[in-house]
């Protein structure tokens, strides 16, 4: 069981943020072209300002609730996007709060955002690219079919791989995400977290979801 994460510090979270950008660096991508969103989903509310003393700008959360709360505790300190499994109901909710829902993949979350969401509102589409029983996400082969139901402008994709032994273990995965996004002409790619992000960016990430890379050394 993951524990609240309490005890952050500013100058280690920055030492942790400062490493990852060198490790980006080192991959041959220029960093400014790889967002670090920092995921979470188990920091307390009343840690944030660490993160956004560290330089943290971008937050994700993965429930609603929490990320309602947290965005109205901590008004125009951070940019929100939603990661986690989206529930058609609460659409409206987490619309109100975030520049990116990262894990649209169903119809009756698209029948939610048609009502809902305002004219600009951008939206990444999560694809199952192993066809993992009982995991979220669009298939490869209906994803074509899925983007032209969007009734909001899909700027990119997210996935998240099978459980893997090594992070080169999922390169093919994030190789096949990029085609994806490649062939339906999108831009953005939000794959890769503390396990796996240095091959998540080295196959074009431009998205990586972070947590436990970034949080070292907190209780």
């Amino acid at each position: 069981m993951v524990e609240v994460i309490t005890g952050l510090r500013a100058d280690q979270v920055r030492a942790n943020l400062e490493r990852v950008r060198a490790e980006i660096a080192q991959t041959g991508r220029d960093p400014d072209e790889v967002e670090i969103l920092a995921a979470v989903k188990y920091v307390p509310a009343d840690e944030l300002p660490t993160l956004a003393e560290a330089g943290i700008t971008l937050v994700g959360e993965n429930r609603a609730q929490d990320l309602e709360a947290k965005a109205s505790a901590h008004p125009d300190r951070f940019t929100w996007d939603f990661v986690g499994h989206l529930q058609s109901r609460k659409v409206r909710q987490v619309l109100r709060h975030v520049r990116y829902i990262h894990s649209v993949a169903s119809d009756s979350v698209l029948a939610q955002l048609k009502r809902h969401a305002r004219p600009e509102t951008e939206v990444l589409v999560e694809v199952n690219i192993a066809a993992e029983h009982g995991k979220s996400g669009i298939a490869p082969t209906e994803l074509g079919a899925f983007l032209a139901r969007c009734p909001v402008t899909a700027v990119g994709l997210m996935t998240m791989p099978p459980r893997a032994q090594t992070p080169e273990e999922s390169r093919a995965h994030f190789a096949t995400l990029r085609r994806l996004a490649q062939e339906h002409g999108l831009r953005h790619l939000s794959m890769g977290t503390s396990q796996d992000y240095i091959v998540a960016v080295q196959e074009g990430a431009t998205i990586v979801r972070l947590g436990s890379t970034l949080y070292g050394g907190a209780s």
